[in-house]
């Protein structure tokens, strides 16, 4: 009994589906509903109607999930998942009278549950990937298409040199092509990193001009940045206002060129920076304001370093050397890279100087080049004149040697003019030191 009863429901169910889908899209014009034969028999909506009420499963045009999950199987599942029902009113002709009658037509629209299986009209079209032309490298394209493709740039992600992206950038084919040497700015932590990011024509064009017409060649365009590759960096506002500041000291536009070509680093720093080392130096001095220009002017990085350092070497020279003011403004402005010597060496030629050859405050004084020329030269020149014979540094003295002639001149101008001797002479007394 039970198996004649589910064999009847899923035959009216497939009726029924074939019927409304029927219905639904092939509508009658009079809005009556036509007998269709299914298998042998002729079945009306309404006859179909009335077995469906009778069946215990399909009781009042509802289907019960669970029910038809154990009796009638997955694909009867399928077509008798139906949640509500729809009920359309229009005329239905009798076979035996010729009345129209008001009939109840019964349509079930699927629920909104996701089905294992979809419509045709809803399933996503094949592409046979056979059929779609394909592009020929000797293919001839259009100006319009060959503007429109991009071939990005083979940029290496990390490298550990420059070397790998010079071909590829144009800055730094730029800075080549200005005489920066890459290879040392290689060896400088992130400043690699920093040149490869930047623009030619948008971060460094502008600078260079702006060097360029600060009055640098382009010779020296390489040195500058080779020293420091970071003022390409620098705003250029503050570039120009830095420059204007030390035109405001009365510095020449050629005097700053000077300054920049001598210390790159010089235009990095702000204008109260500057404005402090200008006045220390005066201050500490006890200069006017050309003397301190002209310092300035000649050893620029004296406004780059630490003042640290120079207190100290005119503390040196004033305490522990016995200079007078006067004989020390009188060495920094004929020899400004004492302010930057080396203690220990400063110390030591002095002593040499003043101790074993006998040489006096004033005579230091009045020739300070001899505090910054090397040590071995003082003292190989000094023995090799004592050996001979004519060691007399005494201007009222026959036979004087000034301090300059014995540390400025080469080697052969000495040997002839000063020792009177050969330069083989020189070279044969040295070997025995």
């Amino acid at each position: 009994m039970f198996s004649t009863n589910m064999h009847v429901g899923q035959r009216c169910v497939r009726l029924l589906r074939g019927r409304m889908m029927s219905i639904i899209t092939h509508p009658a014009n009079d809005c009556t509903a036509a007998q269709q034969p299914f298998g042998g028999h002729t079945t009306t909506v309404k006859h179909m109607h009335s077995i469906l009420a009778q069946h215990p499963v399909l009781h009042s045009g509802h289907i019960s999930l669970k029910a038809t999950e154990g009796t009638l199987g997955v694909g009867a599942l399928r077509g008798l998942c139906y949640s509500s029902v729809t009920q359309h009113s229009c005329q239905v002709k009798q076979s035996d009278s010729g009345e129209p009658e008001e009939r109840t037509v019964i349509i079930y629209e699927p629920a909104q549950v996701p089905s294992r299986k979809l419509p045709l009209t809803e399933m996503p079209a094949v592409i046979d990937l056979d059929d779609v032309p394909s592009l020929s490298a000797l293919e001839e394209i259009s100006d319009e298409e060959a503007i429109q493709i991009v071939v990005p740039q083979a940029l290496p992600p990390t490298s550990f040199s420059l070397r790998d992206y010079v071909d590829q950038s144009e800055t730094l084919t730029k800075l080549l092509q200005l005489g920066v040497d890459l290879w040392k700015l290689d060896q400088r932590r992130n400043v690699g990193s920093m040149l490869v990011r930047l623009d030619f024509q948008s971060d460094m064009a502008p600078r260079l001009l702006f060097l360029k017409d600060l009055g640098l060649q382009d010779g020296h365009l390489g040195s500058v940045i080779t020293t420091n590759p970071f003022i390409l960096t620098e705003s250029l506002d503050k570039l120009k206002a830095r420059v204007s500041y030390l035109k405001s000291k009365k510095f020449s536009t050629e005097s700053i060129a000077s300054m920049v070509c001598k210390a790159p680093y010089l235009l990095n720093f702000n204008v109260k920076r500057l404005d402090n080392r200008l006045g220390f130096y005066q201050d500490i001095l006890g200069l006017n304001p050309g003397k301190t220009r002209d310092i300035i002017t000649r050893l620029p990085r004296l406004l780059c370093r630490s003042l640290e350092p120079v207190k100290e070497i005119l503390k040196v020279c004033e305490l522990e050397f016995g200079f007078r003011t006067g004989e020390i403004q009188h060495m920094v402005t004929e020899v400004p890279k004492i302010l930057t010597a080396n203690k220990a060496k400063l110390s030591k030629i002095f002593d040499y100087l003043n101790t074993t050859m006998g040489i006096p405050h004033s005579l230091i004084a009045k020739f300070p080049q001899v505090l910054n020329s090397q040590f071995l030269r003082i003292k190989e020149r000094h023995l090799f004149l004592k050996y001979l014979g004519r060691a007399q540094y005494d201007p009222a003295e026959p036979n004087y040697v000034s301090l300059e002639r014995l540390v400025a001149v080469p080697n052969d101008v000495f040997c002839v003019s000063v020792a009177l001797a050969t330069e083989e002479d020189f070279e044969r007394f040295q070997k025995t030191l």
